[in-house]
C-alpha cells in the first residue's frame, strides 16, 4: 500500500541495502553529474527580452477606458456610501446604499435594500441585502468569502451569509449598538475568522464576535485626553486597519484629527497611542500603503496626505496640492506603491503616482457630474470602482503602466518616503530650536508694563498726524 507511510518506509530501507542499488547509483551518478554541470553552465530561466518589454509599457500613455456601469434600481435615487470587491478573483462587488443628508425628507420613502453585484450581469443585482436599517458600510470577509458585513444608519452591525439569500443571519441588540451611523466595519484577521470591529460618530470602537453579537467584547472611547469620557470623545468616520499590522489601527475624526490606536495597550487611554492632527475638515478615508505599513494617506478638506508613524508630533511628509472641490475618498494601488487614487466633488477621479509627479495628477478622469463618495480598487490594480451620490457605481479599467511594478521601484519608493520623512524631522527640529531660543530670549528681557494711557496718547497723535497728511494730500 503506497499510502502506508510505515510500509513504504521499510520497502525504501531493504532497497537501499542491495548491492544492485548502490552500484546503480554510482554508475548513475558521474552521468547526472555531466547534466548537472551543463545545466549550471548556462542559465536557461534567463530572460533576454524583459528590459525591451518594460521599456514599451512605458511608453503607453495614461489612459482608461469605462468597462462597466451599475445603476441603483430604486426610485428615489441613494447615496452609494461603499464599495467592497468580491475576495476571489474580484467577480462580484457590494454596494452600500444610503441616504446620508441631513433631514432628508424623503428618507420616510426611501427602502433600505443594499446589493451585490456580478459583474458578468450588470443589468440586475446578484443578491439583495435586506438590513433594518440602511447600510452605510459593507465589507467581505477575506477569510470567509461568503460572509459579508455591514454597518447600518441606525448604529447597528449586521452581517449576512450570501449562501443563505439575502437576510441578516444577525445583528446586534439596537441598545448595544452605536448611537449613531457606522461609517466603518472591518473584519480581524482571527483565527476564526469571525471577529470584527467598527467606528461610529458616536466617538466609540466597538468589537464584535459574529457568532455572539448580543453584546460587544471590547469598546474604546475615542477621547484624546485620555479621561475615557464619552462626552469628550471625537466622532469616528473613518476606519482602516492592515492585516499586516493586527494590533493596530488608524481613526480618522470628523474633527480633523488621526488616531493611531494600539489594542493591545493595558488601560483605554493607553491604547490611544498617537494623534496626528491632519485636515481642517472630517477626515473621509485614511489607509495605510499596502508596501510600507507605517506610511498612511489621507484625505480631507481640499488636500490628500501622506504621513508615516515615525514622526508622531510633526505635519505630513508629502501632500497634494489644494483642489478648488473637495476631497471626498482615496485608495491606494495595491501593486504599485507609489501610486494611489483620490476622488473628488466635482465627479473627478485622480490618479498620483509621486515617483513621476508630486504637484499634479498623472491622469484626471472626469467620470460624473456627481460627487464621487467611495473608491475601491481590485486586488490586481487594474479596476477600479468609484460610487456617485446619485447611486451609480461606474467601473474604470486603467492603463498597464498604473498596475505594473517596474524594477527597483519598490526600493524608490521607500527612499523616496524617508528622505521626505528626515526632511520633515530636519524642519520640525529647527522649529523647536526657535520656540527654545524665543523663550530664552523673552525670559532673558525685563518685564516693561506699558502705561495704558501713554498708548492712547500715541494712538490719538498717530491719528491726527494721517488727518492732517490726508488733509494736505487732497
Amino acid at each position: 500500500d503506497p499510502k502506508n507511510s510505515e510500509l513504504t518506509t521499510r520497502y525504501r530501507e531493504e532497497v537501499e541495502r542491495e548491492e544492485v542499488y548502490t552500484r546503480t547509483i554510482q554508475r548513475l551518478g558521474s552521468v547526472m553529474e555531466h547534466f548537472i554541470r551543463q545545466n549550471n553552465t548556462i542559465d536557461i530561466y534567463e530572460e533576454y527580452f524583459e528590459e525591451e518589454e518594460e521599456e514599451d509599457e512605458e511608453e503607453e500613455p495614461p489612459s482608461y477606458k469605462t468597462i462597466n456601469v451599475l445603476r441603483d434600481p430604486n426610485q428615489p435615487k441613494r447615496m452609494a456610501t461603499r464599495l467592497s470587491w468580491h475576495p476571489d478573483g474580484n467577480r462580484a462587488v457590494a454596494v452600500a446604499y444610503c441616504s446620508m443628508e441631513f433631514q432628508d425628507s424623503i428618507r420616510k420613502d426611501m427602502i433600505f435594500d443594499s446589493y451585490i453585484w456580478d459583474l458578468e450581469k450588470p443589468y440586475s443585482p446578484e443578491i439583495t441585502l435586506k438590513p433594518s436599517s440602511p447600510a452605510v458600510t459593507l465589507e467581505y470577509n477575506s477569510k470567509d468569502w461568503h460572509h459579508v458585513l455591514g454597518g447600518c444608519y441606525n448604529g447597528q452591525i449586521v452581517y449576512w451569509d450570501t449562501r443563505k439569500g439575502g437576510l441578516p443571519v444577525e445583528m446586534t441588540p439596537v441598545e448595544f449598538s452605536h448611537r449613531d451611523p457606522v461609517y466603518g466595519a472591518c473584519w480581524l484577521p482571527s483565527r476564526t475568522g469571525t471577529e470584527c470591529f467598527s467606528g461610529s460618530t458616536d466617538g466609540q470602537v466597538l468589537w464584535w464576535d459574529i457568532r455572539k453579537m448580543s453584546q460587544p467584547s471590547e469598546k474604546l472611547i475615542l477621547d484624546i485626553t485620555r479621561q475615557d469620557q464619552l462626552k469628550n470623545a471625537l466622532g469616528a468616520i473613518s476606519l482602516d486597519f492592515a492585516p499586516t499590522m493586527p494590533t493596530k489601527f488608524l481613526v480618522g475624526t470628523e474633527q480633523g484629527i488621526i488616531i493611531s490606536c494600539n489594542r493591545d495597550a493595558k488601560t483605554p487611554p493607553e491604547k490611544i497611542a498617537y494623534v496626528f492632527r491632519s485636515h481642517i475638515g472630517a477626515v473621509y478615508r485614511v489607509t495605510r500603503n499596502p508596501f510600507f505599513p507605517k506610511v498612511f494617506l489621507s484625505v480631507g478638506d481640499w488636500t490628500a496626505r501622506i504621513w508615516t508613524e515615525e514622526l508622531m508630533d510633526s505635519s505630513s511628509i508629502m501632500e497634494t496640492k489644494y483642489h478648488t472641490p473637495y476631497l471626498l475618498d482615496t485608495c491606494w494601488s495595491p501593486i504599485k506603491p507609489a501610486v494611489f487614487f483620490t476622488s473628488k466633488s466635482d465627479g473627478t477621479v485622480d490618479i498620483w503616482d509621486f515617483l513621476y509627479h508630486q504637484k499634479e495628477p498623472a491622469l484626471s478622469i472626469k467620470v460624473s457630474i456627481e460627487p464621487l463618495l467611495s473608491l475601491c480598487s481590485q486586488d490586481n490594480g487594474r479596476v477600479l470602482g468609484c460610487s456617485t451620490r446619485m447611486g451609480t457605481v461606474f467601473l474604470l479599467e486603467i492603463s498597464s503602466g498604473f498596475c505594473t511594478l517596474r524594477k527597483n521601484e519598490k526600493t524608490l519608493s521607500s527612499s523616496m518616503f524617508e528622505r521626505e520623512a528626515r526632511r520633515e524631522k530636519v524642519l520640525q527640529d529647527k522649529y523647536r530650536e526657535r520656540l527654545v531660543r524665543e523663550q530664552e530670549r523673552a525670559r532673558a528681557q525685563p518685564e516693561q508694563q506699558e502705561d495704558p494711557q501713554e498708548v492712547f496718547k500715541q494712538a490719538q497723535a498717530d491719528f491726527l498726524a494721517h488727518i492732517k497728511a490726508e488733509k494736505r494730500r487732497r
